[in-house]
């Protein structure tokens, strides 16, 4: 019998730069070290204004720059996810909190983590968002994200 597949989802405010761009760069360790069968990725937002809505341009022209591939859309998390995910890692410390409200009787806290737990080189505490910002921003979630998707991919190949 099978394991069933490892299933991650990543979590920011408005799934349209910072969440998405994990998944992204996710995706592509993922399927380059053979697992795609083995392990399901999604990303999501804390809240829903950006529901359908693709990548953030800027953030995908700066994924795109460094060879990835880009796709997927956004929505917001659900109490299933808290179910249906192994593992839950939040942009940031408000995500982060955002995601344990919403596990009302911390069944699934040990699951709920900050991305930049995971980072191997890049000393971070979250992952910033750069919406707001000027190109240097999405560069560094761009760094951030493909630091501590590594080391995600590295932790979750121990489970498989």
């Amino acid at each position: 019998m099978s394991k069933p597949p490892v299933r991650v989802l990543f979590v920011c405010m408005g799934n349209i730069c910072r969440s998405p761009a994990a998944e992204i760069v996710f995706r592509d360790l993922v399927e380059k070290a053979g697992w795609k069968e083995r392990i399901k990725i999604d990303s999501a937002g804390t809240i829903g204004y950006h529901s359908g809505h693709a990548p953030d341009r800027r953030m995908a022209a700066t994924l795109k720059a460094r060879g990835y591939s880009i796709l997927g859309s956004a929505r917001q998390v659900t109490p299933q996810d808290l179910e249906i995910f192994d593992h839950i890692l939040a942009a940031d410390r408000e995500n982060l909190a955002d995601l344990r409200r919403m596990d009302r009787h911390g069944t699934h806290h040990s699951k709920i983590r900050l991305l930049t737990d995971h980072c191997q080189s890049i000393d971070a505490d979250h992952v910033p968002d750069p919406y707001y910002g000027g190109q240097d921003g999405f560069e560094r979630v761009a760094d951030l994200v493909e630091d501590a998707c590594q080391g995600l991919l590295e932790e979750i190949e121990k489970e498989l």
